[in-house]
């Protein structure tokens, strides 16, 4: 039996990078994974290659959550895990940071993951509990400078996690709720980061794990296989914990 077998979860943002990985470790695990992104056609593919289901979902419209949980709840009868993944980062700092930038940044990150956690714990409760699962960032830790609309929304879901945390502990609800703070992983997002900020591009398929560790950076499944903790029974006594894996160094 795999470490989440029989659990049912969502996983944002899951057409790439962390959030696919994630919903890879999942299924490969036993869970049965409805991943969602604004990507169709990336994020069929990888629903296609695992044995999930796609959703296509903008996490910052509200409207979109109640019929994402409930139909999870009519096609499985549970809800047992919520990965809130889905992000974008624009290179901008303080002084060249648009409000348009700054308020769709915290859109994505922050309304959705507020929203997320908020459609997902009443159909956890149902269960007896479940786990959700914040993916911050290092950035909410120590700051990154031309990376401010970006570290400001991961700053905010650190401590949202916690107060949801909190709540469901007071409640007994059964529900725990972490966070997870990725330093440099070698993702796309990351990847153009390093490209925009250091001028380092990373070269292809052949040569990219050499180049990966000269650079210094972390697979997806190092974060996945954080996830694949939280999400499991392993777990039951963690809530509210900050989780970082950033090999102590942050490249970005």
């Amino acid at each position: 039996m795999g470490r989440v077998d029989g659990k049912v979860a969502i996983v944002t943002g899951g057409a790439s990078g962390l959030g696919a990985a994630d919903a890879r470790m999942l299924a490969s695990e036993g869970a049965r994974v409805v991943l969602t992104d604004i990507d169709d056609e990336a994020g069929a593919k990888v629903a296609a290659e695992i044995g999930a289901e796609f959703v296509r979902q903008d996490v910052s419209e509200e409207e979109t959550w109640a019929p994402l949980v409930d139909g999870v709840m009519e096609r499985h009868g549970r809800l047992d895990v919520l990965v809130n993944n889905a992000g974008i980062a624009s290179i901008a700092d303080v002084e060249h940071t648009t409000t348009e930038v700054w308020r769709r940044t915290l859109a994505v990150h922050l309304d959705g993951t507020f929203f997320g956690c908020r459609a997902a714990i009443p159909a956890m409760k149902q269960g007896g509990g479940g786990s959700i699962i914040n993916i911050s960032s290092t950035a909410a830790l120590i700051g990154i400078a031309p990376y401010f609309a970006y570290s400001a929304a991961k700053g905010g879901i650190r401590s949202l996690t916690k107060s949801v945390a909190v709540h469901c502990r007071e409640r007994k609800n059964g529900v725990r709720c972490n966070s997870v703070h990725p330093g440099s992983i070698d993702t796309p997002m990351v990847a153009a980061a390093l490209e925009g900020l250091r001028q380092v591009k990373l070269p292809g398929r052949g040569e990219r794990e050499a180049a990966r560790i000269a650079v210094g950076l972390g697979e997806p499944n190092d974060v996945a296989y954080m996830v694949l903790f939280l999400a499991s029974d392993e777990s039951k006594h963690v809530t509210g914990a900050e989780m970082v894996v950033d090999n102590a160094d942050t490249v970005v």
